[in-house]
């Protein structure tokens, strides 16, 4: 079953021995570890990224198109001219890409090779409005300093980028004053470090970068766990404080409520978790009602939103102040700020048509039912400087938009005086 898996057919003989070995020395464990990766990250499918400003959609042929926001040259033209169609990166042909990453100003690319392009702001660690850097890069531009590490994905912070190995292995660029990731740096420190600590011998599938922490699904031999490290202000980190972690520390609270995570989120400022039982957990900032328990509240470790018992959940997404919630039969459920109409919620979850409220808790967003297809993935903007777009992708490649289209990011042109959508409305592109 390894054999199947497009990962693990690229790996030496003598790589997949050791990689046998980090997964905990088994066969069944490397195929759970692989299953695991590809479960949570749409690898080798088609996605779509609802950046802060700008949006990429990857179709399952590897393909990629980007559109909206272009200032620092993130959409990958060779321009700095915003876009509002759906527009494919000419200079990518012949090449497979199989994971996207946005930040603000900058667009991260990965290759069924394992290779890194990387376009728009130089730097990877400079805050959206801290010390700009001078160059821009408008093309895609293979990052050399990750070429002898086969990468599977990426995560864009506000002060930093993580990338993982296909062995599971967590590096970071940039964010290293202060030893805030372990490690000391220059902001515009290029070269990647391993994320040292209680990760260095337990692999990783999936990392989440929020605005300025860090959380990776392990897998080991006992199960699923979730480790955090970063900043631990409003208790984003889930170990029941509010102070920083600088190397990754387990979230001891799963075992307490015996969830295996199997799925994570980072939001700007809160976390989101999807068990393999379907329930779906929260913590950190409550502003808003992001945490979807009916209140402000802050909470420092994960709590069960007990009001989606019924619901059985295999997919979340977070933004900033916002989460969404997919269904094993496809429903879409949103709660937190409805700034931007980016909820779904067209004729206003509040009963008043407002579909700018804030929503306590997790709310059907009925607008997606009329889609008369189920919904695979949802992607919302994860960024405090931009006003929210979310994308829901259905299980056939269509792609629907709503929320902010001021700079072109929903992919649908806005009439005049228009800056959003209430109404999620198909995008003219097919990822199948």
């Amino acid at each position: 079953m390894c054999q199947k898996r497009a990962i693990f057919r690229q790996m030496a003989t003598e790589e997949r021995l050791d990689f046998k070995q980090r997964c905990g020395g088994s066969w069944k464990l490397v195929l759970r570890f692989l299953l695991a990766g590809e479960a949570c990250c749409r690898r080798e499918k088609s996605q779509a990224i609802a950046g802060p400003g700008h949006s990429i959609a990857v179709t399952s042929k590897g393909s990629v198109y980007t559109f909206g926001s272009n200032s620092s040259g993130q959409l990958g033209h060779g321009t700095t001219e915003e876009e509002w169609r759906p527009r494919p990166i000419r200079s990518l042909q012949g090449i497979r890409i199989i994971q996207a990453a946005a930040g603000a100003g900058r667009t991260m690319l990965i290759s069924d090779a394992g290779l890194v392009y990387a376009f728009g702001k130089e730097s990877f660690g400079e805050a959206e409005y801290g010390v700009q850097g001078g160059k821009l890069v408008t093309t895609p531009l293979l990052v050399e300093s990750l070429k002898n590490i086969f990468v599977v994905q990426a995560a864009i912070g506000n002060f930093f980028t993580a990338v993982l190995s296909r062995e599971g292995r967590v590096y970071t660029f940039s964010w290293g004053d202060d030893f805030k990731l372990g490690h000391q740096t220059d902001p515009n420190d290029l070269e990647p470090h391993p994320l040292l600590g209680a990760l260095e011998n337990i692999p990783v599938v999936q990392i989440a970068a929020g605005y300025c922490y860090l959380l990776a699904l392990a897998c080991q031999p006992s199960g699923m766990s979730v480790y955090s490290v970063g900043c631990g202000l409003g208790g984003k980190l889930g170990h029941g404080s509010r102070t920083d972690e600088k190397y990754p520390r387990l979230i001891e609270q799963f075992q307490l409520l015996n969830l295996q995570p199997m799925v994570v989120a980072a939001g700007a400022w809160h976390a989101a978790v999807v068990g393999r039982d379907g329930r779906v957990c929260t913590w950190g900032w409550g502003r808003y009602g992001c945490l979807g328990h009916g209140n402000e509240e802050c909470e420092s470790v994960p709590k069960v939103v007990e009001s989606l018992s019924n619901v059985k959940a295999i997919h979340v997404a977070t933004g900033d102040y916002t989460t969404f919630v997919v269904s094993d039969d496809g429903d879409v459920y949103s709660f937190g700020c409805g700034e931007s109409a980016s909820l779904g919620h067209s004729n206003g979850a509040d009963g008043q048509g407002n579909r700018h409220a804030n929503v306590l808790s997790p709310e059907l967003v009925t607008s997606l039912k009329q889609v008369n297809e189920r919904v695979v993935q949802i992607s919302l903007t994860n960024s405090i400087y931009w006003n929210a777009h979310t994308f829901a992708l259905t299980e056939s490649g269509k792609l629907y938009a709503f929320g902010a289209g001021d700079k072109g990011q929903l992919g649908i042109e806005l009439v005049a005086n228009q800056s959003e959508r209430g109404n999620p409305e198909r995008v003219d592109i097919d990822l199948s």
